[in-house]
Protein backbone atom coordinates (compact mmCIF):
# COMPACT_ATOMS: atom_id res chain seq x y z
CA UNK A 1 0.00 0.00 0.00
CA UNK A 2 1.90 2.93 -1.01
CA UNK A 3 0.82 6.60 0.96
CA UNK A 4 -1.81 7.69 -1.10
CA UNK A 5 -3.87 4.82 -0.22
CA UNK A 6 -2.92 4.60 3.05
CA UNK A 7 -4.41 8.20 3.63
CA UNK A 8 -7.29 7.27 1.67
CA UNK A 9 -7.47 4.19 4.30
CA UNK A 10 -8.75 5.99 7.28
CA UNK A 11 -12.00 6.89 5.70
CA UNK A 12 -12.88 3.02 5.69
CA UNK A 13 -11.65 3.17 9.40
CA UNK A 14 -14.91 2.05 12.05
CA UNK A 15 -15.78 5.65 13.31
CA UNK A 16 -14.57 4.78 16.84
CA UNK A 17 -11.10 4.21 15.53
CA UNK A 18 -10.97 7.57 13.83
CA UNK A 19 -9.85 10.02 16.59
CA UNK A 20 -12.18 12.89 15.97
CA UNK A 21 -14.92 10.49 16.15
CA UNK A 22 -14.01 8.48 18.79
CA UNK A 23 -13.50 11.78 21.01
CA UNK A 24 -17.21 12.22 20.21
CA UNK A 25 -18.15 9.03 20.65
CA UNK A 26 -16.22 8.19 23.93
CA UNK A 27 -14.73 11.37 25.40
CA UNK A 28 -11.00 12.47 25.45
CA UNK A 29 -10.10 10.42 28.14
CA UNK A 30 -10.21 7.53 26.18
CA UNK A 31 -7.91 9.07 23.42
CA UNK A 32 -4.24 8.68 23.68
CA UNK A 33 -1.29 11.56 23.52
CA UNK A 34 -1.02 10.86 19.83
CA UNK A 35 -4.54 10.59 19.12
CA UNK A 36 -5.51 14.49 20.80
CA UNK A 37 -2.50 15.70 18.90
CA UNK A 38 -3.76 14.14 15.83
CA UNK A 39 -6.90 16.80 15.87
CA UNK A 40 -5.23 19.79 16.82
CA UNK A 41 -2.64 19.04 13.83
CA UNK A 42 -5.56 17.51 11.29
CA UNK A 43 -6.59 20.97 9.45
CA UNK A 44 -5.69 20.55 6.53
CA UNK A 45 -3.61 17.29 6.69
CA UNK A 46 -4.91 13.82 6.33
CA UNK A 47 -5.38 12.40 9.54
CA UNK A 48 -3.34 9.22 8.60
CA UNK A 49 -0.54 11.79 8.07
CA UNK A 50 -1.66 13.95 11.59
CA UNK A 51 -1.83 10.54 13.26
CA UNK A 52 2.01 9.86 11.99
CA UNK A 53 2.97 13.18 12.82
CA UNK A 54 1.72 13.28 16.26
CA UNK A 55 3.40 10.21 16.94
CA UNK A 56 7.01 11.36 16.13
CA UNK A 57 6.77 14.28 17.65
CA UNK A 58 5.85 12.81 21.24
CA UNK A 59 8.45 10.44 20.29
CA UNK A 60 11.22 13.47 19.90
CA UNK A 61 9.63 14.23 23.59
CA UNK A 62 10.36 10.68 25.35
CA UNK A 63 6.68 10.44 25.15
CA UNK A 64 6.53 12.83 27.79
CA UNK A 65 3.55 15.55 27.38
CA UNK A 66 4.90 17.86 30.00
CA UNK A 67 8.06 18.19 27.92
CA UNK A 68 5.88 18.61 24.94
CA UNK A 69 4.49 21.49 27.27
CA UNK A 70 7.65 23.05 27.91
CA UNK A 71 8.44 24.05 24.25
CA UNK A 72 7.97 27.01 22.33
CA UNK A 73 5.66 27.20 19.13
CA UNK A 74 8.99 27.79 17.17
CA UNK A 75 10.20 24.77 18.80
CA UNK A 76 8.11 22.44 17.81
CA UNK A 77 7.40 23.55 14.62
CA UNK A 78 11.37 22.80 14.03
CA UNK A 79 10.74 19.39 15.89
CA UNK A 80 9.13 18.06 12.67
CA UNK A 81 8.30 19.24 9.24
CA UNK A 82 4.72 18.41 8.99
CA UNK A 83 3.88 20.95 11.61
CA UNK A 84 3.98 24.41 10.59
CA UNK A 85 4.06 27.94 12.99
CA UNK A 86 0.23 27.82 12.81
CA UNK A 87 -0.38 24.30 13.92
CA UNK A 88 2.64 24.76 16.57
CA UNK A 89 0.80 27.43 18.10
CA UNK A 90 -2.32 25.36 17.99
CA UNK A 91 -0.82 22.69 20.06
CA UNK A 92 1.01 25.26 22.80
CA UNK A 93 -2.12 27.20 23.09
CA UNK A 94 -3.35 23.65 23.80
CA UNK A 95 -1.33 23.07 26.01
CA UNK A 96 -1.50 25.84 27.99
CA UNK A 97 -5.33 25.73 28.66
CA UNK A 98 -4.53 22.20 29.93
CA UNK A 99 -2.22 23.64 32.35
CA UNK A 100 -4.29 26.43 33.25
CA UNK A 101 -7.28 24.69 34.25
CA UNK A 102 -5.47 22.23 36.61
CA UNK A 103 -4.30 25.26 38.07
CA UNK A 104 -7.83 26.62 38.32
CA UNK A 105 -9.14 23.32 39.80
CA UNK A 106 -6.60 23.33 42.22
CA UNK A 107 -5.43 19.68 41.15
CA UNK A 108 -2.19 19.57 42.38
CA UNK A 109 -2.25 17.16 45.04
CA UNK A 110 -1.42 13.80 43.57
CA UNK A 111 -4.38 10.99 42.79
CA UNK A 112 -4.26 8.42 44.72
CA UNK A 113 -4.92 4.84 44.05
CA UNK A 114 -7.34 3.11 45.97
CA UNK A 115 -8.18 -0.02 43.79
CA UNK A 116 -6.71 -1.42 40.70
CA UNK A 117 -9.88 -0.06 38.80
CA UNK A 118 -8.00 3.26 39.69
CA UNK A 119 -4.65 2.15 38.26
CA UNK A 120 -6.26 0.95 35.47
CA UNK A 121 -8.13 4.17 34.93
CA UNK A 122 -4.91 6.10 34.93
CA UNK A 123 -2.60 3.94 31.82
CA UNK A 124 -6.33 3.94 30.16
CA UNK A 125 -5.16 7.19 27.50
CA UNK A 126 -1.58 5.23 27.12
CA UNK A 127 -2.50 1.91 26.25
CA UNK A 128 -6.06 2.23 24.87
CA UNK A 129 -6.22 0.54 20.92
CA UNK A 130 -2.17 0.00 21.39
CA UNK A 131 -1.11 -2.75 18.93
CA UNK A 132 1.99 -3.69 19.96
CA UNK A 133 2.76 -4.74 23.99
CA UNK A 134 3.68 -2.15 26.30
CA UNK A 135 4.70 -2.47 29.56
CA UNK A 136 4.23 0.83 32.35
CA UNK A 137 5.23 1.37 36.07
CA UNK A 138 3.17 3.21 38.56
CA UNK A 139 5.16 4.87 41.38
CA UNK A 140 3.60 6.30 44.41
CA UNK A 141 4.47 7.65 47.47
CA UNK A 142 3.54 6.27 51.77
CA UNK A 143 0.11 7.41 50.56
CA UNK A 144 -0.30 5.63 47.61
CA UNK A 145 -0.83 8.88 45.91
CA UNK A 146 0.58 9.17 42.20
CA UNK A 147 4.26 10.28 42.17
CA UNK A 148 4.60 9.30 38.22
CA UNK A 149 4.50 6.56 35.51
CA UNK A 150 6.56 5.66 33.15
CA UNK A 151 6.57 3.12 29.75
CA UNK A 152 9.13 1.20 30.52
CA UNK A 153 9.20 -1.01 27.14
CA UNK A 154 7.49 -1.75 23.71
CA UNK A 155 7.60 -4.97 21.39
CA UNK A 156 5.32 -6.85 19.12
CA UNK A 157 1.81 -8.30 19.17
CA UNK A 158 3.26 -10.99 21.08
CA UNK A 159 5.39 -9.79 24.05
CA UNK A 160 8.18 -7.34 25.01
CA UNK A 161 11.39 -7.65 26.89
CA UNK A 162 11.38 -6.48 30.64
CA UNK A 163 14.71 -5.23 31.85
CA UNK A 164 13.98 -5.21 36.13
CA UNK A 165 16.60 -3.01 36.38
CA UNK A 166 15.04 -0.10 34.53
CA UNK A 167 12.52 -0.41 36.45
CA UNK A 168 14.30 -0.06 40.20
CA UNK A 169 16.07 2.69 38.73
CA UNK A 170 13.29 4.47 38.51
CA UNK A 171 11.48 3.78 41.35
CA UNK A 172 14.72 4.63 43.23
CA UNK A 173 15.05 8.05 40.91
CA UNK A 174 11.53 8.57 42.24
CA UNK A 175 11.90 7.94 45.81
CA UNK A 176 8.66 5.55 45.21
CA UNK A 177 7.56 3.78 48.45
CA UNK A 178 5.25 1.14 46.44
CA UNK A 179 4.42 0.26 42.88
CA UNK A 180 2.10 -1.28 40.73
CA UNK A 181 3.22 -2.79 37.23
CA UNK A 182 1.21 -2.91 34.14
CA UNK A 183 1.49 -4.53 30.90
CA UNK A 184 -1.25 -4.63 28.00
CA UNK A 185 -2.63 -7.76 25.92
CA UNK A 186 -2.73 -6.31 22.25
CA UNK A 187 -5.21 -10.01 21.25
CA UNK A 188 -6.94 -8.57 24.57
CA UNK A 189 -7.24 -12.10 26.36
CA UNK A 190 -7.14 -10.69 29.93
CA UNK A 191 -5.19 -14.29 31.36
CA UNK A 192 -1.63 -13.83 32.33
CA UNK A 193 1.09 -15.87 30.99
CA UNK A 194 3.63 -17.86 32.50
CA UNK A 195 6.35 -15.43 32.04
CA UNK A 196 4.09 -12.84 33.20
CA UNK A 197 3.80 -14.59 36.51
CA UNK A 198 7.38 -15.35 36.17
CA UNK A 199 8.55 -11.55 35.96
CA UNK A 200 5.74 -10.65 38.49
CA UNK A 201 7.60 -13.14 41.15
CA UNK A 202 10.75 -12.05 39.98
CA UNK A 203 10.05 -7.92 40.61
CA UNK A 204 8.28 -9.07 44.05
CA UNK A 205 11.27 -10.36 45.66
CA UNK A 206 13.64 -7.77 44.19
CA UNK A 207 11.42 -4.77 45.53
CA UNK A 208 11.30 -6.88 49.18
CA UNK A 209 15.92 -6.11 49.04
CA UNK A 210 14.94 -2.34 48.58
CA UNK A 211 11.92 -2.15 51.14
CA UNK A 212 9.41 -1.47 48.30
CA UNK A 213 6.28 -2.54 48.02
CA UNK A 214 4.55 -4.22 44.95
CA UNK A 215 1.17 -3.56 45.26
CA UNK A 216 -0.07 -4.60 41.93
CA UNK A 217 0.33 -5.90 38.35
CA UNK A 218 -2.61 -5.44 35.77
CA UNK A 219 -2.79 -7.06 32.59
CA UNK A 220 -4.40 -4.52 30.49
CA UNK A 221 -7.24 -4.57 27.81
CA UNK A 222 -9.60 -2.15 26.27
CA UNK A 223 -12.78 -3.09 27.73
CA UNK A 224 -11.19 -4.88 31.24
CA UNK A 225 -7.93 -6.43 33.25
CA UNK A 226 -6.90 -9.07 35.17
CA UNK A 227 -5.15 -7.59 38.69
CA UNK A 228 -2.88 -9.46 40.19
CA UNK A 229 -3.67 -8.50 43.48
CA UNK A 230 -7.67 -8.87 43.06
CA UNK A 231 -6.95 -12.40 42.35
CA UNK A 232 -4.98 -13.17 45.40
CA UNK A 233 -1.61 -13.93 43.31
CA UNK A 234 0.31 -11.00 45.29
Amino acid sequence: MDEEQKRLSIKKWAEEDRPREKLLLKGSRHLTDAELLAILIHSGTPIYTALDVAKQLLDKVGNDINKLGDLTPAQISKSFKGIGKAKAATIAAALELGRRRKEATGNNTPKKITSSKDAYDIIYPYMAEQKQELFYIILLNRANAILSYHKISEGGMTGTVVDPKIIFRKVLEGGAISLILVHNHPSDNQQPSQADIDLTKKIQEASKLLDVSLLDHLIFTNNSYFSFADEGLL
